[in-house]
């Protein structure tokens, strides 16, 4: 029976760590942990159970059932699971993902050198898709490539700024904006949705499991073995990047200033810091996150969609590397306020069914479950995109005054008692049939 070597198992668990740590890792918990400021932990906390805990969840739940997203949403039925699949590997990847490690590793990686000009960024992006490109035309050799070579180098850069938030702090931990002193732990929840890592997740676990088997492994039991363990790897690293940059954003305050974005953030303080030499290496730890995310988001949509549509390979990782590029020049804070909303009408859909996918053994007929859970959380997480994107007197005051709905969380409690008649029907037919 073939095993992996334990230098194997953690190059393949340092892969799935890079493909996980991309832009929005980095720039929003410097931010969110300014803005909490005195309750950092409690949001701290609430941003690790969508940021980490979702995210691993979702990879066991890829693990258990041996396939991609077409094996989670199979008791939905082939179309209605197909546009799932499509919805989120396009938010995942061309649309906003993939545009945002670009954007990111620009502003924080050559920006501070080259300046924020058009010529610049334009450049930067060509050579960072050309780049991602040319390490996703051979998924094969990602783990070689990511895991034992480039990941250590981001590791190594990583450790050293996270060493200094500890060691040479900034200033102390300031007072929290409004928006956190009321339910910090919800704040901090919703604000996990931003690093997108559930979704990411769910398009990930073909790409683990596939390293997985170009490393030799064949059997099921222990393909599904060695993604989790990736996964356990994945979300422990996660962790300790995600409680430095909490800590470093609430101690940054009179550093930064308020309402500054994550890039901000961190360019002030590795300059404070280190100085010249910060700046060099915060480019390297942001360009190389940045870069290794992106390799996994374009070659998991080339995956996906050249297996269910009979498409090139290849040539669905050249489009989504252009439309990406593209996408990539219309700036951060442009592609934040377009995703939010988007993010939070998808990120529910998410947690249901990785959900559902996780107590499948319950189910005696998953499909009778999974379809009117799965409608009731589309309607619910539509009507919290509409309130996102601002347009709240669209919504019916019934929506509006369900309980956690000021929280972007009114699908919630529906969606519990809706599963739970559910269960309670497919026992009852079970028995009568």
């Amino acid at each position: 029976m073939e095993r992996l070597r334990t230098a194997d198992v953690l190059a393949l668990g340092f892969m799935t760590f890079s493909l996980f740590l991309g832009a929005g890792n980095i720039i929003f918990p410097p931010s969110v942990g300014m803005a909490a400021g005195e309750n950092v932990w409690r949001v701290a906390f609430g941003f690790l159970i969508t940021g980490v805990g979702m995210p691993l969840l979702a990879v066991i739940a890829l693990a258990r059932v041996g396939g991609g997203m077409d094996r989670l949403t199979e008791p939905l039925g082939r179309f209605a699971g197909l546009l799932i699949a499509i919805a989120i590997y396009l938010s995942i990847g061309p649309l906003f993902a993939t545009p945002r490690t670009a954007v990111v590793a620009f502003e924080m990686g050559m920006a501070p050198f080259s300046g924020n000009g058009m010529w610049p960024r334009l450049g930067h992006s060509l050579v960072f898709f050309a780049l991602s490109l040319a390490l996703a035309l051979s998924p094969g050799k990602l783990v070689d490539r990511m895991g034992k070579l480039i990941t250590p180098v981001l590791l190594i850069a990583l450790l050293i700024l996270g060493g200094g938030t500890f060691l040479t702090p900034v200033g102390v931990i300031g007072k929290s904006l409004p928006a956190y002193q009321d339910a910090p732990m919800l704040r901090g929840f919703l604000d996990g949705y931003l690093t997108m890592d559930t979704l990411g997740a769910l398009v990930f676990g073909i790409v683990i499991a596939s390293a997985v088997r170009d490393q030799g492994i064949t059997e099921a039991r222990l393909i599904t073995f060695y993604t989790i363990i990736a996964g356990l790897i994945a979300a422990f690293g996660l962790s300790l990047i995600y409680l430095a940059l909490f800590y470093l954003g609430a101690k940054s305050q009179n550093l930064a200033g308020e309402g500054l974005n994550g890039v901000q953030i961190l360019s002030a303080y590795t300059w404070q810091t280190f100085g010249f030499a910060g700046k060099l290496l915060l480019a390297v730890a942001i360009t190389l996150a940045c870069l290794t995310t992106a390799v996994g988001l374009i070659t998991a949509c080339g995956e996906f969609f050249s297996s269910r549509f009979a498409i090139s390979y290849r040539l669905v990782v050249c489009l989504v590397s252009l439309f990406s590029l593209w996408v990539s020049n219309q700036g951060l804070d442009e592609l934040i306020r377009i995703s939010t909303p988007v993010l939070v009408g998808l990120y529910p859909l998410a947690i249901v069914l990785v959900g559902l996918c996780l107590f499948d053994r319950l189910w005696l007929s998953p499909r009778r479950v999974f379809v009117p859970v799965m409608m009731v959380t589309l309607i619910f997480g539509v009507i919290d995109a509409i309130a996102a994107a601002g347009f709240e007197l669209w919504i019916p005051l019934f929506f509006r005054h369900l309980p956690l709905a000021e929280q972007s969380l009114g699908w919630l409690l529906p969606t519990a008692l809706v599963m739970l008649i559910a269960a309670f029907m497919d026992r009852r037919l079970s028995k009568e049939q």
